[in-house]
């Protein structure tokens, strides 16, 4: 993983996007997609994420913040553990396209939570999406409900660091696997994206959408197979590749349909593609 930075920076952020009405929520394609900056990003005490939102999200639900599993303030989740609407407090920095601090935000519930085929956290936050847009000027990112695409030019946006970086889809792993976790059709970046830690839970923006298609989550530090912080790909015949300094990310559109009224996960919608707990599988 991206390891979560613990210390120094030891503070909470969260939330946002482009500036937008605060009447609505629109799904509305606009004629010219904005170029990409931090708008809508957010820093947590150890990693990145964003704040987001699902095509038929309303201005009056709350809003939702999107990191990694690995970044959660109980610590990593055990493999097949999967967490559903546990209470929390925690707090997020909004950022503006710049970089600059706009708010502390705060978490009401954690969502969704695991390392399991996919390493995600979505937190439900105390303000609405229509509280961020009319007293920030940040609308939520978008996510893409379809699978992102080979050879496109993305950005992953590092609200912990207030960075961006560029590169393109290279491909798509089939199985991802460090240490005690895999990964399932993890997106593998072209080498461009030389993300450290601390830019775990980074929302990946597709350059020609503005939507989020990915989260990043990891990368090969040291050319190790299958260990912690040097992750593998295996393909369908269980051919293992280490590919030393290249990084990826965990796949979002398999959550756009879990999400329901009111910014609730729930994982008997149909479509829904997220790994449930045992008691409900």
């Amino acid at each position: 993983m991206k390891k979560p930075l613990v210390g120094t920076c030891f503070a909470a952020l969260l939330i946002g996007a482009t500036a937008a009405p605060a009447t609505a929520v629109s799904d509305a394609p606009s004629a010219k997609v904005k170029a990409v900056d931090l708008a809508g990003t957010v820093a947590l005490s150890n990693c990145s994420g964003s704040v987001v939102r699902v095509p038929g999200s309303q201005p009056g639900d709350p809003a939702l913040v999107l990191s990694n599993g690995h970044c959660l303030e109980s610590g990593f989740p055990a493999p097949g553990e999967v967490l559903v609407d546990k209470a929390s407090t925690r707090s997020f920095t909004l950022l503006n396209g710049s970089g600059g601090r706009l708010a502390t935000l705060r978490a009401a519930r954690l969502a969704y939570g695991t390392m399991t085929d996919t390493d995600m956290s979505l937190y439900r936050l105390t303000s609405t999406y229509q509280d961020i847009e009319s007293k920030y000027g940040i609308k939520a990112l978008e996510l893409d409900s379809k699978r992102p695409a080979q050879g496109r030019a993305i950005t992953v946006a590092s609200g912990y660091w207030k960075k961006l970086y560029k590169c393109g889809v290279d491909g798509f792993a089939y199985r991802l696997k460090e240490g005690n976790w895999t990964w399932k059709d993890s997106v593998r970046y072209t080498s461009a994206c030389q993300t450290i830690g601390g830019t775990s839970g980074s929302p990946v923006i597709d350059d020609q959408t503005g939507k989020v298609v990915a989260v990043n989550n990891t990368g090969n530090e040291s050319g190790g197979r299958c260990t912690d912080n040097n992750p593998c790909e295996v393909d369908e015949s269980g051919k293992v590749t280490v590919r030393q300094g290249i990084n990826y990310a965990q796949q979002t559109y398999q959550l756009v349909p879990c999400v329901g009224a009111g910014s609730k996960i729930d994982l008997n919608r149909a479509g829904c593609g997220l790994p449930k707990p045992s008691g409900l599988r």
